[in-house]
């Protein structure tokens, strides 16, 4: 989906929040929506499915990072994590340029947690791309309650890779930005590797 827009100095890059139903994707995205300065967001759309929720959104460049003479503008997704919507997954998987998973802390969610890590890398094969080679982000998110396990055990289990994660509570927006901000790095250092965005 990243595309470059020279007249407009823009680039438009697609990320997706992924997780299990309830681990706090949607709450993840309204308070970035609230972060952000209203010049600089478009409006946010949700659309309600039974039992869980998936949201599209989209707004304006956000400065997270200047592509030479360029802005970053994102497109942010996130999918209904219960498994019977595994179509409406892949359909917003689709052109993709990087991924959040937002992982339940709660030692009773480990279960859903890698049920929907191995969703995702199978959904990636599915448009022939590997989840060890695409821009990815773990956000350990309800780090605000009672019985979460401790982030050694989370990266243990759900975190092999070793790749970029952050300890947030999505209701007060504690971590929220810092996992947007170092997605949208790795995701502009993919495209720049790519040559979809010309190098520094």
């Amino acid at each position: 989906m990243s595309s470059v827009n020279l007249m407009a100095r823009e680039v438009a890059a697609k990320i997706v929040f992924y997780g299990p139903g309830l681990s706090g994707k949607t709450t993840t995205l309204r308070k970035v929506y609230e972060t952000v300065r209203p010049a600089h967001r478009g409006e946010m759309m949700s659309i309600a499915t039974e039992g869980d929720r998936t949201l599209f959104f989209d707004f304006l460049p956000v400065k997270v990072e200047r592509v030479g003479d360029c802005s970053v503008r994102l497109a942010l997704y996130t999918v209904p994590g219960q498994v019977f919507y595994n179509a409406t997954r892949k359909l917003v998987l689709q052109g993709a340029d990087g991924v959040v998973f937002v992982a339940d802390s709660q030692a009773e969610a480990m279960d859903a947690n890698r049920e929907s890590l191995a969703n995702l890398e199978e959904n990636l094969l599915e448009n022939g791309i590997r989840l060890d080679r695409f821009p990815l982000v773990m956000q350990w998110n309800k780090r605000d309650l009672d019985n979460v396990l401790s982030v050694e055990e989370l990266r243990r289990e759900l975190n092999p890779r070793g790749v970029p994660d952050f300890e947030s509570a999505a209701t007060s927006g504690r971590g929220v930005m810092d996992t947007l901000k170092t997605i949208t790095r790795l995701v502009i250092k993919d495209l720049r590797a790519k040559r979809i965005v010309p190098p520094p």
